[in-house]
């Protein structure tokens, strides 16, 4: 008779576990924000341009850790909702930068405080040691394995 190997059950598996807890927390603020009018990737974005004032895609995408095309993209679209401007430079019409409007720019806040609420709703519940801890342990993570782009969907 022949034993049969053991194989370890579905939630054995720490990253199961951190699936499982990443679905509904981006589930919940995808929802948040899409209430106001924008994607999760579009909100990295903006986010990212309310500190950095004025750049360009190139260095845009590379901040956030995706590619160009995925800038581009993200920029028209933000454009059309009249969030962000994207101007040619007058001596070299391929170089291009991206600013917030003053709509973007009033917008941003407003999406933090959803991402703060969010945070709050799954984690508050942690005190600050557990909830540092997590963070640490996570970015070690990313850290070591050398994780790069922003977890936009």
């Amino acid at each position: 008779m022949t034993t049969k190997n053991a194989i370890s059950s579905l939630e054995s598996h720490t990253g199961y576990w951190l699936r499982f807890v990443s679905n509904h927390v981006s589930h919940a603020f995808r929802h948040k924000v899409e209430s106001r009018g924008v994607t999760v990737a579009e909100w990295v974005v903006l986010r990212a341009l309310f500190d950095a004032a004025e750049t360009s895609p190139s260095k845009l995408a590379e901040s956030i850790g995706v590619t160009r095309g995925t800038v581009s993209k993200l920029v028209d679209r933000l454009s059309a909702k009249h969030l962000v401007t994207c101007r040619a430079e007058k001596w070299d019409r391929r170089y291009q930068t991206v600013n917030l409007t003053s709509s973007g720019r009033r917008l941003v806040p407003a999406l933090a405080a959803l991402a703060d609420e969010n945070d709050e709703e799954f984690f508050g519940h942690l005190d600050s040691a557990e909830r540092f801890a997590l963070i640490s342990t996570l970015r070690n993570i990313v850290e070591r394995r050398g994780l790069r782009g922003a977890p936009v969907e």
